[in-house]
């Protein structure tokens, strides 16, 4: 099977949906818009402008068997070609942006693409079209708990501070990360709040574990996956309650979730006074990467079916019953 993967900036679940798929014979080819994006400086429309010949010179001239559109900006790209189905994955601020236009967009693209992929029952719930359930797959082998002396001494931080890692761009509005530092002032407590810019994502897991808590103060969210990292190392998570993280770690011990303030910044102090750790190892319901590129294969085989292409050469070598969630509307 050969795909054509269209994006407008990489991130590391992705990474990892692309390493898995090729791990299962799937080629993968990924070309982006052009340009280069920061938070502080989008791309323009005529890099987007740029974008469609490329799409168009790559289903012309390569050999695909479907194009898999990632975030709804590429939608308008992914449909406009004319002769391969389209798989459209949502990623969350596209869907549930308090950009109209971007909103738009992104629906459309899943109304009219052969299959639509969210990652979250919090997306789920906003998505009126037909669309499968497809979690980001968490690697468990990658965060994993380590000592936080042992994780503070690789990352360089102090051993004695109290840290409440932000692990996102301050830069992000959606983030919020003024409320983060308001709810660190409100708690009873010397709390560092650190953000990190440029991290290997494998070392993240170092600076999870060198962490006291994690922050998240986001103002709406499809997950966040830094949410069920965290979990995965057994650190604390103090967050307001966005996309899947109450359905992660509400239950889960020395973690709090709230959209109130001084919940937020008492359970701040709740996670210093106590042991710094939690359960959430064992409560999470993190998909493994190899499910994950199951679902997707058989995705992608469903889609090639209903459009009767023949998908014998196409079948992953362990053939599983299906196991995304569909939810048909």
């Amino acid at each position: 099977m050969h795909v054509l993967h269209l994006i407008t900036t990489t991130r590391s679940f992705f990474e990892q949906q692309i390493s898995v798929l090729e791990d299962r014979g799937v080629d993968c080819t990924v070309i982006g818009v052009p340009g280069e994006y920061t938070a502080d400086s989008p791309r323009t429309p005529t890099d987007y402008l740029r974008f469609y010949p490329q799409v168009l010179s790559h289903v012309r001239t390569g050999d695909y068997d479907l194009v898999h559109g990632h975030y709804g900006l590429v939608a308008p790209f992914a449909l406009a070609q004319p002769t391969r189905p389209v798989v459209m994955s949502l990623w969350g601020t596209d869907l549930m942006s308090d950009m109209g236009w971007l909103e738009t967009i992104s629906r459309y693209g899943a109304r009219f693409a052969d299959a639509a992929i969210v990652p979250s029952p919090a997306m789920s719930r906003e998505l009126d079209v037909d669309h499968l359930e497809i979690p980001f797959g968490i690697d468990t082998d990658l965060f994993r708990p380590i000592p936080r002396r042992d994780a503070r001494e690789r990352v360089g931080w102090d051993a004695d501070e109290r840290i409440a890692l932000f692990p996102y761009d301050p830069d992000r509005d959606e983030k919020d990360y003024p409320r983060a530092e308001r709810i660190a002032d409100l708690a009873d407590a010397e709390l560092d709040v650190r953000t990190i810019e440029g991290v290997p994502y494998e070392e993240m897991p170092y600076y999870m574990n060198a962490s006291d808590l994690l922050l998240v103060t986001s103002k709406r969210e499809a997950g966040p996956m830094a949410v069920k990292e965290a979990a995965a190392c057994n650190v604390p998570v103090v967050s307001t309650d966005v996309g899947f993280v109450r359905e992660t770690v509400g239950e889960v011990d020395n973690c709090v979730v709230s959209d109130d303030d001084r919940e937020l910044a008492a359970g701040l102090e709740s996670v210093l006074a106590g042991s710094r750790r939690s359960n959430g190892r064992e409560a999470i319901d993190g998909l493994s990467l190899e499910s994950m590129g199951d679902r997707l294969i058989e995705c992608y085989r469903t889609v090639l079916e209903q459009r009767g292409r023949d998908t014998t050469e196409l079948s992953p070598e362990q053939t599983e019953e299906r196991e995304g969630t569909y939810h048909g509307i």
